[in-house]
C-alpha cells in the first residue's frame, strides 16, 4: 500500500521549475545581442528588443515542406546565391533577430553572410504553424518586420489554407506578387524562372492516416 501511494504521489506531483538555471540568464526585456548570440543549443530562438522568443517545435509535416522548398531553391540557386534553412539567425536590425524557415542570399551580397548570423537576406520563406499566435506572427508581425528590414521577397506558405502568398517589396511595404492555390505554380520576382508547384508542395505532408495513428495511445 505504501508503495502504491508513493507512486501515485510521484505521478501527480507538481513539476518543479529549474529556478537556479533560469537565474543564470537575463530577465526578459534585458537581453543583449551578445547574450542572445551566446546561447548554445539545438533549437530555434528569436530575439526582439531584449526579449527572447522560442517558437513551438516544428511538426513532421512542417519539416517536410521546409526541406522540399529548400531543395528546390538550393538546386535552382546554385551559382546565383546561397540557400539555407533554420536554425539560422538573421539580423533584421539592431536588437532584432529572426530565424526564417528558408533563407536565400544573392551571390553579390555574400559579404552579408556571417558564421554566426546573416545580415538580412534577399528572400525568406515561412511555413505557417497551426495555432493562432504563430499564424499572426508569420502573417502579420513578420510581414512588417521583413519589409522594414528591406528583404526584397517574402513567401508565406499556409498549409491550413493550402495557399502560397509571394510578396515583393515596394518602398517600405510588401505588395502581393501572387496568391497561389492548388493547381497553380508560385513564382519568384527575385529569381526569374524559379517556381513551386503548389500541389506538389502540399503533398509533402504526413498522410492523414499517419496522423490518426500517431494520436492513438500505445
Amino acid at each position: 500500500m505504501r508503495q502504491t501511494l508513493t507512486k501515485s504521489s510521484r505521478r501527480f506531483r507538481e513539476p518543479e521549475l529549474a529556478w537556479d538555471v533560469a537565474q543564470l540568464f537575463p530577465p526578459q526585456g534585458s537581453w543583449s545581442e551578445e547574450e542572445y548570440l551566446a546561447l548554445d543549443g539545438n533549437w530555434i530562438v528569436e530575439f526582439s528588443d531584449g526579449h527572447i522568443e522560442v517558437p513551438p517545435m516544428p511538426t513532421t509535416s512542417h519539416q517536410l515542406m521546409v526541406v522540399y522548398l529548400y531543395g528546390l531553391l538550393n538546386v535552382f540557386g546554385r551559382g546565383l546565391g546561397t540557400a539555407l534553412i533554420a536554425a539560422l539567425p538573421v539580423r533584421l536590425r539592431p536588437e532584432m533577430f529572426r530565424e526564417p524557415d528558408v533563407v536565400f542570399m544573392l551571390k553579390k551580397h555574400a559579404r552579408r553572410i556571417g558564421e554566426e548570423f546573416w545580415q538580412g537576406a534577399d528572400l525568406v520563406m515561412e511555413v505557417v504553424s497551426g495555432n493562432k499566435e504563430d499564424r499572426r506572427r508569420d502573417l502579420v508581425t513578420k510581414r512588417k518586420e521583413y519589409a522594414r528590414a528591406g528583404i526584397p521577397e517574402y513567401w508565406i506558405v499556409d498549409p491550413r489554407e493550402e495557399r502560397v502568398l509571394v510578396l515583393r517589396l515596394e518602398g517600405k511595404r510588401y505588395k502581393t506578387h501572387g496568391d497561389y492555390s492548388k493547381g497553380q505554380a508560385a513564382s519568384s520576382v527575385l529569381l526569374p524562372g524559379f517556381s513551386v508547384d503548389v500541389n506538389e508542395l502540399f503533398s509533402h505532408r504526413l498522410a492523414k492516416g499517419n496522423l490518426r495513428q500517431a494520436r492513438k495511445k500505445p
